[in-house]
C-alpha cells in the first residue's frame, strides 16, 4: 500500500507541482488550500506525513501543528513545514512546537523526495524503536507498573530530530518537560557575562536533559545544543508530573538523577577553581571519553568546546594538547583525540 501524504499550501502553483511529483513518486496525496481545509483532511485521511506552509490565511501552519498535536491519531504524524522565510525566530518557534523538519522555498524535487524519505524512514525506525534505550529504564524506575507507564509515554511521544549544533532549548526557556536522548550527544552551557561559554554538561544516550527545571517549575538554567545529529524525545511537564503523582518511586530515581547531575556540576567548579591547567585539561578529556565510549579511545571535540568545559582560553587548549601529545599521553589529528595513556591523565598532578 502507498504512503499516504498530506500537502497543506495556499499557493495553486505550488501546490500543483508538489501533487504532481508525489503522485509520480507513486505516493497517494492529499491536498488543502488553506489550514483549516488541512486539518480537516488529516483527522479524516491519517497521512503517514504531513508538508505544510507556515504563512497562510485563517489557519496558518503553527495552528495547524498545534491543531493537530491535541489528538493522539496526529500527533505523531511527521511534519515538514514548507517556508520561503529561513530566520532562526521561525525555525525555533517550528522545531519547539515538534516540527520535524523544513523546507525553504524554492526547492527541487530531489530535496521534496529526499525529505520525505528520510522522514517516513525514521517514523518506521521509531515505530520499532523499543531498544537499549527502554530497556535500561530500568535502571530508572523499579515499580513495574511505573516502567510500563513511561515507556508507554515515549512510545506515544514523536522522537525529534536535531542537527548538529542545532538549539535544543536556550537558558530563560520555560521548562516544558524532560528530554530522553536516544541517540547522539548533547552539550550543556551557561554564558557568562563576558561572551565566554562554560559547558555545563555533557550527555550520551539514555541521559536525561531538563531534570532540575522540570522539578523546580523554573526555566531552563543553560542551553543544551547537539555535538552532532542527535535524536530526542520530549516527554510533556503535565505527563510526567501525572507519573510521578502515580508512582512515587519514579520520583525518587529521577531526584536521584538530579542528585547526581548536582554532584558532577559541584566537582567541575571544584576542579575549575582549584585545579592547574594540565589537571583541568585530563580532567575534561576523560570526562568527555566517558560519555563517548569507543572501543579505539578516540572522540572528536573542538578546540572551542574544550575550551568551554575546562574553564580556559582556546589558545591554553591548543598548548596544553600539543604539550600531552608530545608526552605520549595522546594523539591529535584535527578535532579527533585519541587517548594512548589513560592511566597517566587520570593521574596527572595537579
Amino acid at each position: 500500500m502507498s504512503k499516504k501524504i498530506l500537502i497543506i499550501e495556499d499557493n495553486l502553483d505550488i501546490r500543483e507541482n508538489i501533487v504532481e511529483i508525489l503522485e509520480l513518486a507513486g505516493y497517494t496525496v492529499f491536498d488543502a488550500d488553506n489550514g483549516k481545509k488541512g486539518v480537516e483532511l488529516a483527522l479524516k485521511n491519517l497521512p503517514d506525513i504531513i508538508l505544510c506552509d507556515i504563512m497562510m490565511p485563517e489557519l496558518d501552519g503553527y495552528g495547524v501543528l498545534h491543531m493537530l498535536n491535541k489528538y493522539p491519531g496526529t500527533a505523531n504524524i511527521p511534519f515538514i513545514f514548507l517556508t520561503a522565510k529561513a530566520e532562526r525566530v521561525d525555525l525555533r518557534k517550528g522545531m519547539e512546537m515538534g516540527a520535524d523538519d523544513y523546507l525553504t522555498k524554492p526547492f527541487d524535487d530531489m530535496e521534496l523526495l529526499n525529505a520525505i524519505d528520510v522522514r517516513l524512514k525514521k517514523k518506521e525506525a521509531q515505530v520499532n524503536f523499543y531498544s537499549k534505550s527502554l530497556d535500561q529504564l530500568n535502571i530508572l524506575v523499579i515499580k513495574s507498573g511505573g516502567l510500563a507507564e513511561l515507556k508507554k509515554i515515549i512510545h506515544e511521544r514523536k522522537h525529534r530530530q536535531f542537527k548538529k549544533d542545532q538549539v535544543i532549548y536556550y537558558e530563560g526557556d520555560k521548562g516544558n518537560g524532560i528530554y530522553l536522548l536516544i541517540s547522539g550527544k548533547v552539550k550543556s552551557v551557561k554564558l557568562a557575562e563576558d561572551g565566554r561559554e562554560l559547558m555545563t554538561g555533557i550527555y550520551a544516550s539514555d541521559d536525561y536533559l531538563g531534570i532540575n527545571a522540570m522539578l523546580s517549575g523554573e526555566a531552563y538554567s543553560d542551553t543544551a545544543t547537539a555535538l552532532e545529529d542527535s535524536t530526542l524525545c520530549l516527554i510533556p511537564k503535565d505527563e510526567i508530573e501525572q507519573l510521578l503523582n502515580l508512582y512515587p518511586e519514579v520520583g525518587r530515581e529521577f531526584i536521584k538523577l538530579l542528585a547526581n547531575d548536582i554532584r558532577e556540576k559541584e566537582e567541575q567548579l571544584l576542579q575549575l577553581a582549584y585545579h592547574s591547567v594540565r589537571k583541568k585539561m585530563a580532567e575534561a578529556i576523560l570526562r568527555i571519553y566517558s560519555k563517548h565510549k569507543s572501543t579505539d579511545h578516540s572522540f572528536k571535540f573542538s578546540r572551542e568546546d574544550l575550551a568551554a568545559m575546562a574553564g580556559m582560553a582556546t589558545e591554553t587548549v591548543s598548548r596544553t594538547l600539543s604539550d600531552f601529545k608530545d608526552e605520549g599521553l595522546i594523539e591529535k589529528k584535527g578535532s579527533i583525540i585519541t587517548i594512548i595513556d589513560i592511566n597517566k591523565l587520570t593521574k596527572m598532578k595537579n
